[in-house]
């Protein structure tokens, strides 16, 4: 069984045609499958508007939590083994959530990657983003080409490991991702268009990729603290090292206290980051 959860926050423009498309699109399949639409909270007509559609399972939040806790409410609830996910904004392709579908006989998570950004103060966006999905992969050494997109699915067995440990907010869909990868899970990509969104963006840039970079850091942390904690640790000894051979040519084979301490601190980082690691591994989903 395939479930389709859609998580809403004052989506009144949007949502009745997300719905339609979803249902139109799904009754041409021969899946089984069940909508869960996820109100948030919202303090427009978006109940309203989901409570005319039968075919959608309207859960409600009595205030607004944030997209990832939507989500999680949506997956605890859904009776499927599969889980597709995609906003309720007019963003995304629905049509395509058969090809997600089908794409994960591969593997363990399909995300839909958008060739193109369409988001609200693209400016700003499209760096902030550029630089945080580097960043991801060099951290998990692995090709992401869409880090947080709002549309993907996967299996909701292995997705139920993660749920304790997943953000609130914007960070959710990065966070996932990441957490996939970092346990060794396989993750596809499918190319999907991106289409301007309809009504009022909740994302703000600055603050939103703030949390986003925290939780690459964070997660990875977790997950494979050593990418993080081994290149520092070489960094600060290498350092040492070329600082040490530069005081004993000067000092007569002296070498300074703050050479001393660089290669110290190098050392600590080094067993912080093993300790770490094996905590991490210990502990591991």
């Amino acid at each position: 069984m395939v479930s389709i959860v859609i998580p809403v926050y004052n989506e009144e423009e949007a949502i009745a045609g997300d719905i339609e498309a979803i249902t139109d699109t799904m009754s041409k399949t021969d899946y089984e499958w069940e909508l869960l639409v996820v109100n948030d909270g919202s303090t427009d007509g978006t109940r309203e508007i989901v409570e005319r559609y039968p075919q959608a399972k309207l859960i409600n939040h009595p205030y607004n939590l944030g997209g990832g806790a939507a989500r999680n409410t949506g997956i605890r609830r859904a009776r499927g083994e599969i889980v597709v996910i995609a906003d309720g904004d007019g963003t995304y392709p629905l049509q395509d959530i058969p090809r997600l579908i089908e794409a994960l006989e591969d593997c363990d998570m399909v995300v839909g990657a958008r060739t193109k950004e369409a988001g609200t103060m693209k400016l700003l966006r499209t760096p902030a983003k550029w630089f945080i999905r580097k960043l991801a992969e060099f951290i998990t050494s692995s090709k992401i080409p869409d880090l947080n997109s709002g549309m993907r699915a996967m299996r909701k067995d292995i997705f139920m490991k993660f749920i304790d440990m997943l953000p609130q907010g914007h960070s959710w869909v990065s966070t996932i991702t990441l957490s996939f990868l970092s346990r060794g899970y396989l993750v596809g990509y499918l190319p999907i268009d991106y289409y301007p969104r309809k009504g009022k963006s909740t994302f703000k840039p600055v603050k939103d990729s703030m949390n986003y970079l925290m939780l690459v850091y964070r997660t990875v942390i977790w997950f494979n603290p050593l990418r993080i904690f081994l290149p520092l640790a070489m960094l600060l000894l290498l350092g040492g090292i070329g600082k040490a051979t530069a005081d004993m040519l000067r000092y007569s084979l002296h070498i300074a206290t703050s050479t001393v301490v660089i290669l110290i601190a190098a050392l600590q980082i080094f067993t912080i980051g093993l300790l770490a690691d094996l905590i991490s591994k210990r502990t591991g989903l």
